[in-house]
């Protein structure tokens, strides 16, 4: 089997599509689907099953991707074992968390570690469905769980809490709830059809101090935490939010303060074999030193 063939079948896998393999590869749809036309004529297997929404793999595909995913994994350990970089502070780190944690905690703090070390050239990956850190989709992440890879090195960063919140104008139109039961007089807005992976119990605030575990209605669904923020802000109802998003935004209350949603553990997280390498442990020692200063 050709290389070349192979590394364009798996990044088509990892991705569904021919038109998102395309941007991760340079490579145009057309090239792309001939290649893999080429490869499963030599194979004498179907690899995919075309869909109208993207490409699913065959039990073959599934078979083959498993076994290359294995390989590139394997050459991207190989590669950073053998760099003579690895001791220096300097090069690329590409860092991925979830979009809400990434946009408005990592990114105002990014600055001052990259005033640190000038020599390092920072990407941010933020999306809500983790990368693959074996693959070195990404050098390093900040995880909202605790991960299950054998191969990665993981250590717990911190606990984040989720409290319900309103805007100031909101709360003077329709009253500021004194009790869990005032809660059924508001409205409210929760995560919607595919709540992003940080959101475990996106429901919790629609039970609240329900008997018999019957949700409220709410006004509103969104699929993402910062555009429930931006929901909460324009006065559209209550939501439960990460204390973390909220930190610095005036317009909104934190209502009934003593009750917490569920926690979600955070986890600073990269592979076995970038374990020594100087520029992630630069970055995790100031991850650690910004959790610390962190005021709840």
């Amino acid at each position: 089997m050709d290389w070349d063939k192979l590394k364009i079948f798996h990044a088509v896998a990892e991705s569904g599509s021919f038109t998102k393999a395309s941007t991760v590869l340079n490579l145009s749809q057309s090239a792309i689907s001939r290649q893999i036309q080429t490869l499963e004529n030599e194979l004498k297997i179907h690899l995919f099953e075309r869909h109208a929404r993207g490409l699913v793999l065959t039990d073959n595909g599934e078979y083959l991707y498993k076994t290359a995913h294995e390989v590139i994994s394997k050459l991207k350990d190989v590669e950073a074992t053998l760099s003579d970089e690895k001791d220096k502070l300097n090069g690329k780190l590409t860092i991925t968390t979830v979009v809400s944690f990434g946009t408005t905690w990592l990114t105002p703090r990014i600055k001052e570690f990259m005033a640190l070390h000038p020599e390092i050239e920072i990407e941010l990956i933020f999306d809500d469905k983790e990368l693959d850190l074996s693959t070195r989709q990404a050098d390093v992440g900040i995880f909202m769980r605790r991960p299950k890879q054998l191969n990665y090195i993981q250590k717990k960063l911190i606990d984040l809490n989720y409290h319900i919140y309103g805007s100031t104008k909101y709360l003077e139109k329709y009253g500021h709830p004194k009790n869990i039961k005032d809660l059924d007089k508001h409205k409210f807005i929760t995560y919607g059809r595919g709540a992003p992976s940080p959101v475990f119990n996106p429901d919790w605030a629609l039970k609240l101090g329900s008997k018999d575990k019957k949700k409220r209605k709410p006004v509103m669904k969104v699929n993402s935490v910062y555009g429930l923020l931006l929901a909460v802000q324009s006065g559209v109802g209550l939501a439960a939010l990460p204390d973390y998003m909220t930190a610095n935004v005036s317009n909104i209350t934190k209502i009934l303060p003593e009750i917490e949603g569920p926690l979600t553990e955070t986890h600073f997280v990269y592979p076995q074999s970038l374990k020594n390498v100087a520029k992630v442990k630069a970055f995790r020692n100031f991850l650690f030193s910004k959790v610390s200063e962190w005021k709840f």
